[in-house]
């Protein structure tokens, strides 16, 4: 799952062909097993459910203005832009009374205060997962770059997430425009590749859980589905110079020509029960806060996936890029990955 890497290019679909019919498009591995069967069965509606792997990959299907989608999952930092693109229906708070089971931190959240065009839906962090038997525990940013990890480290392979692990050991912010931060970034990328095993995402998992991978760039989703494969042996911290956040959230397309059917899967969705099976599922946080009550106490209280404020004050929201530094990016990015 490659999660950002800004409007550059299809999801599988499943459908039915009775009933009035909703489409539904995202993440993989997103929903519990009865998130839509039961959507399905309550309100009579047939739901085309299909999945992707990144938003550049769910723009690739929706830029066009008629892709025949009704929902998506766009990340935080895209709902401005595809706003401003005309891409997003603006939701109708009337149809949407569970909205007040948002936790505090998402009732006006800084991508989009009045919650007009998109409902949070799952948050996380990046940090660094480890092994417990390397003698030494990396605590900071600057620790990925000791020699002793040589051959047994992995970094995202996931641009933004690169760059913000080298701009925070620089002490700039995470999502910097300037070009003289951006290119030093890059130098800092570039002087850990010999250290670097492979640049991976969700599958590292598997790699840890082996043993093979001695630390790792990660989500926090993904460290903590490897923590509870191996509990003795991984460990995960979130990096004294700061660090990553990131939401996915539920949006209704502006083309979409199943409004008030959208606004009902929006509202499920937001119902607490419903939100709670999905984490239990996919072990992810949600931005639910009444889901908690319904969590398992193991699950609501892991500090992987439900670090304190006095961590998640030391976090980082990902903003939108500017069209010329986004092109400066790309352009750093595929020189670090050529070197």
């Amino acid at each position: 799952m490659n999660r950002r890497t800004f409007l550059i290019g299809a999801g599988s679909a499943v459908a039915c062909s009775r009933g009035p019919r909703l489409n539904v498009f995202n993440w993989s591995d997103y929903v519990a097993p009865d998130t839509i069967p039961n959507f399905e069965r309550e309100f009579g509606l047939t739901v085309r459910y299909g999945t992707y792997e990144s938003v550049p990959e769910m723009l690739a299907k929706v830029m066009s203005g008629n892709s025949g989608w009704d929902v998506i999952f766009p990340s935080a930092e895209y709902i401005q832009p595809m706003r401003d693109m005309g891409l997003l229906g603006q939701l109708r708070h009337e149809w949407l009374p569970n909205l007040g089971n948002l936790g505090p931190q998402f009732q006006q959240p800084p991508w989009d205060p009045g919650l007009d065009w998109s409902v949070p839906y799952m948050h996380g962090a990046t940090g660094v997962v480890f092994q417990q038997n390397l003698g030494w525990t990396p605590r900071a940013w600057s620790d990925l770059w000791d020699a002793r990890l040589a051959g047994k480290l992995t970094m995202l392979d996931d641009p933004p997430e690169v760059f913000a692990a080298c701009l925070k050991t620089l002490g700039y912010s995470l999502n910097s425009a300037d070009p003289g931060e951006l290119r030093a970034a890059q130098q800092r990328a570039i002087a850990q590749k010999p250290l670097v095993r492979a640049y991976l995402n969700a599958e590292v998992r598997d790699q840890l859980v082996a043993g093979d991978v001695a630390a790792a760039e990660a989500w926090a989703v993904t460290a903590a589905q490897a923590i509870a494969a191996a509990p003795d042996r991984l460990a995960f911290v979130f990096p004294a110079e700061g660090f990553p956040r990131y939401a996915d959230n539920v949006a209704i397309l502006r083309e979409s020509s199943h409004m008030e059917a959208a606004h009902r899967f929006l509202n499920y969705l937001l119902r607490p029960q419903v939100a709670a099976a999905i984490v239990e599922t996919t072990r992810t946080a949600t931005c639910n806060g009444e889901a908690q009550r319904f969590l398992p106490a193991a699950l609501r209280s892991d500090p992987v996936l439900y670090p304190s404020p006095e961590i998640l004050a030391r976090g980082e929201w990902f903003a939108p890029q500017s069209a010329a530094s986004q092109r400066l990016r790309d352009r750093l990015w595929t020189e670090i990955k050529s070197t």
